[in-house]
């Protein structure tokens, strides 16, 4: 927010000539929106509310002059970034005991449990039998989102907290022992981050190929957040920012690439007379082990709850 002192800028139709399609260019580049629409100095707007689209603004308007100015009052609404997020529970895989749970598994006669059953009374006993499994032998342990970079540890955090307490003493007495000592954990933090900080990166690298997943989130996180779509021109060309006109003219976009089909002229499927029915699937033990043993255990879980990695383990070794 500040004053530009651009009354060239059309704000209605967001065009303007130079130096005004620089800031036009800049705002649309960068996902911006301007919220001042009334003048705030004779009859040009020349102060501007600009804000990303994680930033909400409320109840904006111009109000009474100041000097030749006139005030802008509005409200902003942004997120705690320290608020709690609420955890969540997942599977701690590096201390589960997949040898007991294949064990276990294996102790159940299947072919009672599962006698004159259809196919989906068997998939649910099986799910039953591999979750309760799973409850047994593998922990869980609490994640929450966090804003903090990937490489932040808890190793980081106690260094960190010792080189604020040691400038917090710094600042208190500003002697030069304590100027002298405080340069060591600085250095610390420093050089800790550094090293850290390459580990990860070379970690993510070298799993690339393996764990991609991983690899993108580590990118993703390290780009700017945008979450929403910037202006659009529409086929008249006045650029539009409100979400319901950018929602019409992306309908109209996708509507436009449509097959218009003749259905004048549907083509008859051709009737196929076969005696062989499949009444039966038969897949061998070999077959069954073979699809388990290629899941990637880095894919999500599906909506039944298993997830690969679980699946993948659950085989028996026999």
């Amino acid at each position: 927010m500040r004053d530009f002192n651009l009354p060239h800028i059309n704000w209605t139709t967001r065009q303007s000539h130079a130096p005004g399609s620089k800031l036009i260019d800049l705002k649309n580049t960068n996902s911006l929106k301007q919220h001042v629409n009334e003048p705030t100095r004779g009859n040009n707007i020349l102060d501007l509310v600009m804000t990303t689209t994680d930033l909400s603004i409320n109840g904006l308007k111009v109000t009474d002059k100041i000097g030749d100015h006139q005030m802008i009052d509005f409200s902003l609404e942004v997120q705690d970034p320290n608020t709690r997020t609420q955890h969540k529970q997942v599977f701690d895989y590096k201390r589960a005991n997949f040898e007991l749970m294949r064990e276990e598994l294996g102790s159940y006669n299947y072919e009672v449990l599962m006698n004159n059953k259809n196919a989906e009374e068997c998939y649910m006993i099986l799910k039953d039998k591999i979750a309760t499994a799973t409850d047994h032998h593998i922990t869980r342990k609490r994640i929450r989102a966090t804003n903090s970079p990937p490489w932040i540890s808890q190793e980081i955090k106690r260094l960190i907290n010792a080189r604020q307490h040691s400038y917090r003493r710094l600042k208190r007495y500003q002697t030069k022992p304590y100027r002298q000592e405080h340069i060591y954990p600085c250095k610390t933090v420093k050089r800790t981050i550094k090293s850290i900080k390459r580990n990860k990166e070379i970690t993510v690298a070298a799993q690339a190929k393996t764990n991609p997943k991983s690899f993108y989130k580590y990118v993703n996180d390290r780009r700017p957040k945008k979450d929403t779509i910037g202006p659009l021109i529409d086929s008249e060309g006045s650029t539009q920012t409100n979400n319901r006109s950018k929602a019409k003219i992306h309908n109209t976009y996708f509507t436009s690439v449509f097959t218009h089909e003749d259905l004048t002229e549907i083509p008859q499927p051709q009737v196929l007379n076969t005696q062989e029915i499949l009444s039966d699937s038969v897949f061998t033990v070999e077959e069954v082990k073979e699809q388990l043993s290629i899941l990637n255990p880095y894919k999500s879980t599906g909506p039944d709850g298993l997830g690969p990695r679980i699946l993948r383990e659950s085989q028996s070794n026999k």
